[in-house]
């Protein structure tokens, strides 16, 4: 029997100033497929289906401070993302236009922003 109320997280959206770049840059970066692309959005996902990313557009968008500074704009959420070997999934992420953070935090993992100055997490797991 269906329960009306479930509910079912089925993406997470980032907003940014460039929807299809910060869509083509993690579909890359997690080999995932283009879902669907409109104006102003665009939706990813795994190509097995299951939860996906989407990208909302924003006008005027200011990227998260990392680390957090009094005053500046808060990080809300972050992705992290298990990997089988850290330098070369860092290497990856470099290569396809992600930015290291000049504050890391801990061995083992490895913090970067996006393109659109979003912070991710690479570790190894």
């Amino acid at each position: 029997m269906a329960n009306d109320a479930e509910v079912t997280l089925s993406a997470v959206v980032l907003g940014t100033p460039d929807p299809g770049g910060l869509a083509r840059f993690y579909a890359a970066l997690l080999d995932w497929e283009l879902l669907l692309e409109e104006h102003g959005w665009v939706a990813i996902g795994p190509p097995a289906g299951g939860v996906g990313l989407s990208f909302q557009e924003e006008e005027g968008h200011v990227p998260p401070t990392w680390p957090p500074a009094a005053g500046e704009p808060q990080m809300q959420l972050h992705l992290d993302f298990t990997v089988g070997d850290l330098e070369a999934a860092c290497a990856r992420a470099a290569r396809l236009g992600a930015r290291l953070s000049d504050h890391q935090p801990e061995p083992g993992v490895r913090v970067f922003l996006d393109p659109a100055g979003h912070p991710f997490c690479l570790f190894e797991g």
